[in-house]
């Protein structure tokens, strides 16, 4: 005889994660052994540049490195941290208190409200969003205010039509450019706006800026930490996943304001322990080493977006080339919804794709693809997508 196992009230309200269920959906397909084209996840292709593996088998292979490692990371992370930021922003960091290395931005990213939101507490959500936003909220008893991202804005959102009697209860507002699912940038101007509406509203800001190193035409993305006094209202999460194709090896960090920082700190110190420190090492590396290796992968990319982009618009989609990440917004063409989109993607052209729902309210009339497979194969995904007729 077993016991009743009933899960929390919190976890019962946390819908099953989109990309999990992606997964079950490529599972499927592997056991029919089924040729499905991905495009699904932001996961990169490419392998990790073999100078970062070679510093791990280094690290690797040092005793001293196999034991606990201390919560808030080497000294010497941080500094090569703060050195990177000084170097591709121009911001001044304090490694000591102002740079925390994490398991991966979406450990902070997850574990920060637990540090400022309690029950019945706002957090400012953007909608489409990365998902973990709304989640993480859920999990400690707050409300998310979904703050929309609309196209006709582009993508940015109006901090203006925020009600008032939800901004006197906002603790947090997460903020994510160059973003994520929209591929949307935004320029230093409206982060001086964020900065002052932070300011105005006592809300701490959490800018996610996992992408700001994947950007195309030689435009570089702005850290929200570039505007003035920004590092004295919020803080910016960011990884190394993408920038370095190191996904697997769960290595971030979040920098800014230290208050925010200790708070989460006390966090983490509870709930986990640090980073493997050989990964440590293996990411001291990667930050003081040449960054040709990201130079060349941004070439790729960006071949990628204009084989992906111009093949839709010639088929008569329309699309818009992205100005960074590597993800392509497209709108669902005859008004048809994003489930509908995808769905038919999968039976008939069998291209996994990712409905803009998924991610919001707002992502609705949207599909998400992903530039994670060669040229060659998002040339067959313009072939078996001109196929197919879409009827309204």
């Amino acid at each position: 005889m077993s016991i009743n196992i009933e899960f929390a009230d919190r976890v019962n309200t946390l819908p099953k994660y989109l990309f999990a269920k992606i997964d079950e959906l490529k599972k499927e397909a592997a056991k029919k052994g089924i040729d499905w084209i991905d495009i699904s996840i932001g996961d990169p292709d490419m392998p990790t540049p073999k100078h970062i593996i070679e510093a791990l088998k280094e690290a690797a292979e040092n005793p001293k490195n196999h034991q606990y490692p201390s919560y808030n990371g080497l000294l010497e992370l941080r500094v090569a941290i703060a050195n990177w930021y000084k170097i591709r922003f121009g911001v001044e960091l304090n490694p000591e208190k102002e740079v925390l290395p994490l398991i991966g931005s979406k450990e902070g990213i997850g574990h920060i409200p637990f540090a400022f939101v309690n029950p019945g507490d706002v957090v400012l959500v953007p909608d489409p969003g990365y998902p973990v936003y709304q989640t993480s909220t859920t999990l400690v008893g707050g409300n998310s205010h979904t703050v929309p991202l609309r196209g006709e804005n582009d993508f940015l959102p109006i901090l203006s039509e925020i009600p008032q009697d939800i901004l006197s209860k906002a603790k947090l507002f997460f903020l994510n450019y160059p973003n994520n699912p929209t591929s949307a940038t935004c320029n230093l101007e409206f982060f001086q706006e964020v900065v002052e509406f932070a300011n105005r509203h006592n809300i701490i800001i959490c800018h996610d800026a996992a992408y700001s190193e994947i950007y195309f035409d030689g435009i570089k993305p702005v850290s929200f930490l570039q505007a003035d006094g920004a590092k004295e209202v919020g803080v910016e999460f960011h990884s190394l996943s993408k920038t370095y194709n190191m996904t697997g090896w769960r290595i971030g960090f979040v920098v800014g304001n230290e208050d925010v920082i200790a708070g989460l700190l006390k966090v983490k110190t509870n709930l986990d322990s640090g980073i493997f420190q050989a990964v440590q090492y293996a990411g001291i590396k990667t930050l003081t080493s040449s960054q040709d290796c990201v130079d060349q992968m941004r070439r790729i990319y960006q071949a990628r977006r204009d084989t992906l982009v111009n093949g839709l618009n010639n088929i008569g989609w329309e699309v818009k080339k992205p100005k960074a990440t590597f993800y392509v917004w497209v709108s669902t063409p005859n008004h048809l919804t994003s489930s509908e989109v995808v769905t038919k993607l999968i039976e008939e052209a069998r291209i996994v794709t990712t409905p803009g729902v998924g991610f919001g309210y707002y992502g609705e009339g949207y599909i998400r693809m992903a530039l994670t497979v060669d040229e060659q194969r998002l040339k067959e995904v313009i072939d078996r997508i001109k196929s197919l007729q879409f009827k309204e």
